[in-house]
C-alpha cells in the first residue's frame, strides 16, 4: 500500500484552531493589520467561515436576527444589509421577495450568510497578500496541543504536526446534537441530527417524533421535519416548557441602564427590565424594545457580578432570558404556531431521565413531567436531540478539550461555562497563570462574558484580539 506524503507547513505566526465564523473573522481582522504574518487555520470542513451554524443548505434554516443585526464588520453595522442589496440585485436569493420587508429587516438563510462571511474573508485575504501576509487552510482536526517557551505545537488527526508562535482556540460551539457526551453515548446514537433533512425523510411521515429541548435548535428541527415531508405528531420536552419568543422589529427605546449606573446585579437588572417592559406596554410599544437595549451592557453586568449572583441568574432567570432574548425568526415561529394550532405540535414541561430503548430500535424515552415524582415512558418513531449547546468542556468528548484539560492548559470558566481567560482572551492555565501563547475567543468565553456567541459579539472580539496579537513579538 502506497503512503502519500503529507504536506508540510512552515511555522506560523498565529495558529487558528477552528475555521467557522469565529476563526474566519479573526483571520480576516489579522490579515487587515499592517505588517507581514503567516496564518494557519485548522478546520476539517472544506470551507472556512461556515462552521456548525452556517453550513445549513436549506432556505428554511434562517438567521434568528435580521440583516441589520448581523454584520461581521464591527465598524459598519450595515455591512450585511449592503451586501444583501447587491446580492439580491444580481439575481441572488429571489425568495427574499416573499418576506416583503426592507432589506435591513430580512432574515437571510444561514447558508447564504456563510457565503457572505466567506466573501469578506476572501477580500481580507487579498488585502493581506498585498501586504505580504498569507493564509493557509489545513483540513484536519486538532487532537492535541502543547505549549513551551518557543511556541505552540499542534498534533492533527491525520498525523501531521504544525507549529506556531501562538494559537487561538476559535472552536465555536459544541452542539449537543453533534457532540458525543461522555455520559450519554446511547442517547446521541439513537437521535437524529436536527439539521439532517435527508435523514428525516427516512422517518415514517406519520410517525410520532420526540424532540428534547425547546430552544432555537428545536425550531430548526421542526423546520427540517417540515421540509422532509413529515406530517405526523411532534412532542417537545423541555424542563420549563418555554418556547422562544418570535423576533420582531420594535422601535427604539431609551438606554435605561446607561442612565442608572447603580443597576449592577442580575436581580436588579431583572426588576428594572420588568418595569421598563410594563411602561412600554402601557404606551402601546412592543416589550421587546426595552429588552433590546440591554444587550450592550450584558458583558459588564455579568463580569462584575459575584459567583453567587451568577448562579442565581443561571438557576432562576436563565430559561426566561434564553426564550425572550434568543428569539425565533418569524418564519420558524409562524411554522410552530401553525403546527400548535393544528394539534400536531405539543410542548411539555418535563425533564429527560434517560433512554429506555437501545439504538436501532424505536426510541423510548423516560421523562418526569413537572409536578410529578414518577417517571413516564414515551415512545416515538424517531428522537431528535435539540438540547442546544454544551458549554462545559469537561463534558465534551472530543480529543482537543480532553487533552487541554489533561495537560492543565485550560481551566473551566465561571460556573463551568467554557474556559477561563483574561478580558483580552489570554487563556488561564489550571495553575492560575495566564498564557502568553494560547488565546481564545467566541463561545469558549461564555463564562467570561455570558453572551459570547452572537455575530456582533464574535466580530468585536475578533477585532480586539487581532489588535492584541498584532502587537506581540514572535
Amino acid at each position: 500500500m502506497s503512503v502519500h506524503p503529507q504536506p508540510e507547513y512552515p511555522a506560523a505566526d498565529v495558529l487558528i484552531i477552528g475555521g467557522g465564523l469565529s476563526g474566519a473573522l479573526l483571520a480576516a481582522q489579522l490579515l487587515r493589520q499592517p505588517g507581514r504574518r503567516r496564518l494557519l487555520v485548522i478546520e476539517p470542513r472544506s470551507e472556512l467561515g461556515r462552521g456548525e451554524a452556517y453550513s445549513a443548505t436549506h432556505l428554511g434554516h434562517t438567521l434568528n436576527g435580521n440583516a441589520a443585526r448581523m454584520s461581521v464588520d464591527p465598524d459598519n453595522a450595515d455591512d450585511l444589509t449592503h451586501w444583501l442589496e447587491q446580492h439580491i440585485a444580481a439575481g441572488g436569493w429571489p425568495e427574499s421577495a416573499l418576506q416583503a420587508v426592507p432589506v435591513a429587516e430580512l432574515f437571510p438563510p444561514r447558508g447564504l450568510f456563510g457565503v457572505y462571511a466567506r466573501q469578506r474573508l476572501a477580500q481580507a485575504q487579498a488585502l493581506g497578500e498585498c501586504q505580504g501576509s498569507s493564509l493557509a487552510h489545513v483540513r484536519a482536526e486538532v487532537v492535541d496541543l502543547q505549549v513551551d517557551e518557543r511556541g505552540v505545537r499542534l498534533d492533527l488527526d491525520d498525523g501531521r504536526i504544525v507549529h506556531g508562535a501562538r494559537a487561538v482556540l476559535a472552536t465555536g460551539m459544541f452542539a449537543a446534537a453533534r457532540t458525543a457526551r461522555i455520559d450519554d453515548d446511547r442517547f446521541n446514537a439513537a437521535a437524529v441530527d436536527p439539521w439532517d433533512v435527508s435523514a428525516m425523510g427516512r422517518i415514517d411521515p406519520r410517525g410520532r417524533v420526540l424532540i428534547i429541548g425547546a430552544g432555537l435548535t428545536m425550531v430548526d428541527a421542526v423546520v427540517s421535519l417540515e421540509q422532509a415531508g413529515h406530517r405526523g405528531p411532534i412532542e417537545v420536552f423541555s424542563r420549563h416548557g418555554l418556547l422562544p419568543q418570535v423576533r420582531r422589529q420594535p422601535p427604539d427605546w431609551s438606554d435605561f441602564l446607561a442612565a442608572d449606573p447603580d443597576l449592577r446585579s442580575p436581580l436588579q437588572l431583572l426588576r428594572a427590565l420588568r418595569g421598563q417592559c410594563r411602561q412600554a406596554q402601557a404606551l402601546g410599544i412592543d416589550w421587546q424594545a426595552p429588552l433590546d437595549t440591554v444587550r450592550v451592557h450584558i458583558a459588564r453586568l455579568w463580569s462584575q457580578a459575584s459567583d453567587r449572583q451568577r448562579r442565581q441568574f443561571v438557576r432562576h432567570v436563565r430559561p426566561w432570558w434564553e426564550s425572550h432574548h434568543h428569539r425565533s425568526p418569524p418564519q420558524g415561529a409562524a411554522l410552530l404556531a401553525r403546527l400548535v394550532e393544528e394539534g400536531r405540535l405539543r410542548i411539555h414541561a418535563a425533564s429527560l431521565q434517560g433512554l429506555a430503548s437501545v439504538p436501532g430500535e424505536s426510541p423510548v424515552i423516560s421523562v418526569r413531567f413537572r409536578g410529578q415524582s414518577q417517571t413516564t415512558e414515551v415512545a416515538g418513531a424517531a428522537l431528535i436531540n435539540s438540547s442546544g449547546i454544551e458549554y462545559d468542556w469537561r463534558r465534551v468528548d472530543r480529543p482537543l478539550p480532553r487533552q487541554l484539560l489533561h495537560r492543565r492548559l485550560i481551566r473551566p470558566g465561571p460556573l463551568a461555562l467554557g474556559i477561563a481567560a483574561d478580558p483580552g482572551g489570554a487563556v488561564q492555565h489550571a495553575d492560575g497563570q495566564f498564557s502568553e501563547r494560547l488565546f481564545a475567543m467566541g463561545p469558549p468565553l461564555r463564562g467570561l462574558w455570558w453572551e459570547s456567541t452572537a455575530v456582533t459579539d464574535v466580530a468585536l472580539q475578533a477585532k480586539a484580539l487581532a489588535l492584541r496579537l498584532a502587537t506581540l513579538q514572535r
